[in-house]
C-alpha cells in the first residue's frame, strides 16, 4: 500500500535535502509513484532511501549503492548483498586508512615547520635584543 508523503518529509527523516531525493528519483534509485503532481512513496522507497542515505555516509558512490540495493530483487539476494558490501567496506576502509595515514604524514610535517617557524622567531627576537 502506498503512503502519501511529501519529499520534504523523507529529507527531513533522513537528513538528506529534497535535491538529493529527486536527484535519486531522476537516477532510478526510488520510483515513487505520482498522482498528479504529488509523490507517493511506498515502504520499499523508503527502505531504500534510507540504504542510499546510510552508503553516502559511508563514503559509497551511488552507482555501488545501486549494485548492493538491486541485489535485494535477485535470488537469495541477502547473502549476496551482505557479501558484496562486505567487499565494499573493506575496500572504503582501507582507503580511508590510507588517508588518514597521508593526513598523519601531512600533521606531522606541519608540526616540524611550525616548530622551525617559532624557533627561528624566537631567535630573531634574541638577536633584536642583542
Amino acid at each position: 500500500m502506498l503512503k502519501e508523503i511529501t519529499t520534504a518529509d523523507l529529507a527531513r527523516e533522513f537528513g538528506l535535502t529534497t535535491r538529493a531525493i529527486r536527484h535519486y528519483e531522476s537516477v532510478g534509485l526510488i520510483a515513487p509513484a505520482r498522482r498528479g503532481r504529488t509523490r507517493l512513496f511506498s515502504q520499499r522507497d523508503r527502505v531504500r532511501l534510507g540504504l542510499i542515505a546510510r552508503g553516502r555516509r559511508l563514503g559509497l558512490a551511488l552507482e555501488e549503492i545501486r549494485e548492493i540495493i538491486d541485489l535485494y530483487d535477485a535470488e537469495r539476494g541477502e547473502e549476496r548483498q551482505i557479501l558484496l558490501l562486505l567487499g565494499k567496506l573493506r575496500a572504503r576502509r582501507a582507503k580511508l586508512q590510507e588517508q588518514v595515514r597521508e593526513l598523519t604524514s601531512i600533521l606531522e610535517e606541519l608540526d616540524s615547520v611550525e616548530a622551525s617557524c617559532i624557533q627561528t622567531l624566537t631567535d630573531l627576537s634574541g638577536q633584536a635584543n642583542d
